[in-house]
């Protein structure tokens, strides 16, 4: 029965190379200490090296140990020499084994570990980038129009309705830029080229054009500058004249009370503004169905599908004295081309790609204005909106004519009770435009 202490096998006298040996040399590998299973915790191994001379990791060879009629259960590796690496132990040059060079267990890759820190990376990269662009953007938000001038207006209805004005500022361009663009004329941007509603509602958006040669009727307003009250008069004038007589406010004043239906916000780019979106998002493909040339607004165009510049792109919205209708007509082209725009802003190469969608979002920011109570959030889903337009999820129409008087076209007041009230009840809309 083994009796010596702390669970171990030995000589008493601290010899510590085996059983002994008669010659003065040692043996050639000392015995291995083993451990009884009723060791205490806490046990070490204190004992001295191997000569290198014997050491097996030199090519020194290792004789088999003799039984001391210790149990049969322990590890044979001790007994084979396999713990300093010999035959197919795990020693240098395992390998993948999971040891390295120095005999030593490689700590396991942790994976899972791994992934989930790139994962929070990741997040966190993508978090701090899309807050940084919203401030950015709040920032350059231009929140100029105030709608809390408008006085009488309509209840509001269901869904959103986004007045969109195309103006002919000139803002910011130099002389070398209103030559390119053909734009000439005043410079104080005092008239509208473009005006659209864009309903937003559950049914599917609705693009409606209002040709800027609409008679309407204006009624009384507050002055948006002056702060006075003008009463209303009865004047009839067209629908672009309001915006060069009072700006913003005047014009809101006057749709809502010619037509009955609330503005809830208000979107005004400028000539310069709409050339360097395009230009910015490298051109906007179009398939135009017929060519023809306007000397007053630089369109020259051949049939067929093409890639247009900013400059081109002006041309071809603007663009009037090439067509029979001129003002109707017009407006069709506005609306195929900016839901063209929306379109191609909202691929995933202009999403993602952030030396494309910075300069075209910058572009747009920088002659864009809104009323006070626009949010980005608004200004996103008019967007999307006006993207569901082309994607077949909406409908895009002229507002209804039943003739003209001086020159001034008159809307059909029956169609326009019925497209207000559909639009107000947020259904589809069942009227056709002209």
């Amino acid at each position: 029965m083994n009796e010596w202490p702390q669970g171990r096998s030995g000589d008493q006298s601290g010899n510590r190379y085996g059983r002994g040996s008669g010659s003065s040399e040692p043996e050639g590998a000392r015995a291995m200490p083993h451990v009884r299973r009723d060791a205490g915790p806490g046990y070490g191994r204190n004992e001295p090296p191997l000569p290198s001379s014997l050491s097996p990791r030199r090519g020194g060879s290792v004789p088999p140990q003799q039984s001391q009629g210790y149990d049969d259960h322990y590890d044979s590796g001790y007994n084979t020499g396999q713990v300093y690496g010999g035959g197919g132990g795990r020693g240098r040059g395992g390998g993948g084994d999971g040891y390295g060079d120095d005999g030593y267990a490689r700590p396991r890759p942790r994976w899972g570990r791994r992934i989930k820190w790139t994962l929070i990376t990741v997040v966190v990269v993508v978090l701090v980038a899309s807050i940084g662009t919203y401030f950015w953007a709040d920032g350059k938000l231009r929140r100029e129009v105030d709608l809390s001038k408008v006085i009488d207006r309509p209840e509001a209805g269901d869904g959103t309705n986004y007045l969109i004005v195309g103006t002919d500022s000139r803002e910011g361009m130099t002389d070398d830029m209103k030559q390119k663009l053909h734009t000439g004329g005043p410079t104080d941007g005092g008239r509208t080229d473009s005006m659209l509603i864009l309903h937003d509602g559950s049914n599917g958006p609705t693009l409606i054009s209002l040709p800027r040669d609409s008679n309407v009727e204006i009624p009384s307003y507050v002055g948006s500058k002056s702060g006075k009250q003008y009463p209303a008069r009865g004047r009839h004038t067209k629908l672009n004249a309001t915006y060069a007589e009072d700006g913003p406010a005047l014009l809101v004043r006057t749709i809502e009370y010619n037509t009955h239906l609330h503005i809830d916000h208000y979107v005004e780019i400028g000539f310069a503004g709409f050339a360097n979106i395009v230009d910015a998002l490298g051109g906007v493909e179009m398939n135009i169905p017929q060519a023809f040339k306007d000397k007053d607004s630089g369109a020259d165009f051949k049939a067929g599908t093409q890639t247009l510049t900013g400059a081109q792109a002006l041309a071809f919205v603007r663009t009037r004295h090439a067509f029979a209708s001129q003002d109707l007509q017009r407006t069709k082209n506005q609306q195929k081309f900016l839901a063209a725009v929306a379109k191609q802003a909202a691929t995933p190469g202009t999403l993602l790609n952030p030396f494309k969608f910075y300069p075209t979002l910058g572009a747009g920011l920088d002659t864009l204005k809104v009323d006070k109570d626009m949010s980005l959030w608004d200004l996103g889903q008019m967007f999307f909106a006006m993207k569901d337009v082309t994607g077949g999820n909406g409908k895009s129409m002229n507002m209804p004519i039943s003739g003209s008087v001086g020159g001034n076209l008159v809307w059909d007041q029956a169609k326009l009770k019925q497209l207000v009230q559909q639009l107000n009840n947020d259904e589809p809309v069942t009227v056709s435009g002209n």
